[in-house]
């Protein structure tokens, strides 16, 4: 399957949407900007007492982008161990830099939305009642105008 097939297959019929009956933690991504915001919810097993993400689930609110990136990521973070799940995020943060910014802050936030579950899930091994937590986004989701600021000067100099 193409890239773009790919794409187009996570738009149409996006993985892993929805919630889990009794999650082990969920995590929230949000961008303050523009009240963006994605949930996950993961059930952790334990395979030689290494706990793996057995089953992962995201609801979004947020733009079509944000599904796609929600819908791979959960495909990409289902069945790795805690480690393999914060190398995935800290991967995908990296990649950030490539995508416009529009883009970044779509994939941050589902990134950081799965970073908030897993160490959800981390404190309340030792706080059984430990809050949902919740990161916020740095990239921004607001395509900025390149030359507003010159036009500005421009209107203010007439």
């Amino acid at each position: 399957m193409s890239m773009d097939a790919q794409l187009i297959e996570h738009m149409m019929n996006p993985k892993n949407y929805g919630s889990l009956e009794n999650p082990d933690a969920e995590g929230i991504g949000k961008n303050p900007e523009n009240g963006e915001k994605v949930a996950i919810y993961i059930a952790v097993g334990k395979d030689e007492e290494k706990p793996y993400i057995d089953d992962i689930r995201f609801q979004a609110i947020g733009c079509t982008t944000t599904v796609v990136a929600g819908s791979m990521l959960t495909e990409e973070a289902k069945g790795l161990n805690l480690t393999g799940v914060q190398n995935l995020v800290e991967a995908t943060m990296n990649l950030l830099d490539r995508l416009p910014p529009e883009d970044a802050a779509c994939s941050e936030m589902v990134a950081l939305a799965i970073k908030a579950a897993v160490d959800t899930y981390e404190k309340r091994l030792a706080e059984k009642d430990y809050p949902t937590i919740t990161y916020q986004v740095v990239n921004s989701c607001v395509v900025k105008e390149p030359h507003a600021e010159e036009e500005k000067q421009y209107e203010e100099g007439k």
